[in-house]
């Protein structure tokens, strides 16, 4: 009896040590498959709304992912005990490997999209497009399309001056931003327009970048607009046009060089900035930037994206009312590309590579007619970049976007 117990004691506490040994075990397994199953977003598109976040951010943090993967790694390389079982040394050495190859994706592709960028930059402003930039401002510029410290700690901006919710149309409940330079002064103006699918948003969306430009030297007025499925196209066109003639009537108020103005707009936004800045009847503007932003209504209409994680369909007919066979003009009239027939202001097109909403394909077919007549054109496109890769301000394609977007902008707006 007395050697039955002691054998059952011995039988449950080898029980315990092997239950304990798999426990574990299994803790960096599980750490390694969180990794993994977040990794994996790097390459795979969203198919719906929910996941969208997952195959924006993920290609921006890799930097974060890659640390969080090495360490899973070293867990079963160094950590864990020889006598663990064999299998799940070897799995999770395997699960890990994966997950940093996943990782490091982005970062193995960006010296050749560095390199081509600095290509369409130099053939579009010139090899030596640098020396006409003030060197007052060029000082300002970051130093490097990407390093990891910024991935890691951010991207900072001096103090700046603002004034919010100006009201800017009378009849209506819109309103901007203005973000201005410390030092009084006269400086170039920058008007931004947020995206949100022409259905969302305000004046306050990408603020960060809105401080990051007047710390370097430009007067921001960031403006809203209507909204769909309330307000169909042109309503949105109107309030874009509205707005900039109210930056000009106070521009020696904001002290902006009437002179010296360009406009940006991402996703809707961008799409507006291009149609406003490309109208026959346009006022001048120096300098237009688009990042991600819808090109030919009708073609994005007829071939959507897949997978089509918001519904872009569905987006265009709350925004114009209705589908191209129904509406064919007003298609035509709401795509910038159709506007290209002459010379227009320089361009800078910045799109994602693995964009399911507003593919790179537009992007490149509108920089190609832009050169085509004599545009000073710049297409970047990022391999590995999702739409609204720069909600991530100090993510991989941010970094990239924003050292070509202050030089072209110096370049166009100071020279």
């Amino acid at each position: 009896m007395f050697y039955k117990l002691i054998h059952e004691k011995c039988r449950n506490v080898i029980i315990l040590v092997l239950k304990m040994a798999v426990f574990f075990a299994l803790i960096p397994l599980l750490f390694t498959l969180i990794g993994l199953a977040l990794s994996i977003w790097s390459v795979v598109p969203a198919p719906n709304m929910i996941l969208l976040p997952l195959s924006v951010g993920v290609p921006e943090i890799c930097v974060w992912l890659l640390g969080f993967n090495a360490i899973g790694l070293l867990s079963y390389v160094v950590l864990l005990q020889p006598e663990l079982p064999a299998v799940f040394r070897w799995l999770g050495i395997g699960l890990s490997v994966m997950s940093i190859i996943l990782n490091a994706h982005p970062l193995l592709q960006l010296p050749g999209t560095i390199k081509q960028a600095n290509r369409s930059m130099e053939q579009a402003l010139g090899r030596n497009y640098l020396a006409a930039i003030p060197p007052n401002i060029s000082a300002t510029f970051r130093t490097q399309p990407f390093d990891f410290s910024t991935a890691l700690q951010g991207i900072d901006s001096t103090s700046i001056r603002s004034h919010k919710r100006i009201q800017f149309v009378a009849d209506k409940s819109l309103t901007l931003n203005v973000y201005q330079p410390l030092s009084p002064g006269k400086y170039p103006g920058v008007i931004q327009i947020y995206g949100g699918a022409w259905r969302s948003g305000n004046a306050g969306n990408d603020e960060q970048f809105s401080h990051y430009l007047a710390s370097r030297g430009y007067v921001v007025v960031a403006i809203d607009y209507r909204h769909a499925p309330q307000y169909h196209f042109p309503a949105q066109l109107v309030d874009v046009k509205i707005a900039i003639e109210y930056v000009r009537s106070h521009a020696q108020d904001w002290e902006i060089d009437g002179d010296r103005l360009g406009i940006i707009g991402r996703s809707a936004g961008g799409h507006l900035a291009t149609l406003a800045a490309y109208q026959p009847d346009a006022q001048p503007l120096q300098a237009v930037v688009s990042y991600y932003g819808p090109v030919d209504l009708t073609a994005g209409y007829i071939d959507p994206p897949v997978p089509d994680p918001i519904d872009s369909r569905q987006v265009m007919r709350d925004f114009l009312g209705g589908t191209p066979t129904d509406l064919p003009e007003l298609y035509k009239q709401a795509s910038p590309g159709q506007l290209v027939n002459r010379r227009l202001p320089p361009t800078l097109l910045v799109y994602g590579g693995q964009d399911h909403l507003v593919e790179a394909r537009f992007g490149r077919k509108l920089a190609k007619n832009l050169q085509s007549f004599g545009t000073p054109t710049v297409f970047i496109e990022i391999p590995w970049a999702n739409h609204a890769f720069d909600a991530i301000f100090n993510g991989t394609s941010n970094q990239l976007a924003l050292y070509y977007t202050e030089r072209f902008l110096a370049r166009s707006l100071y020279y």
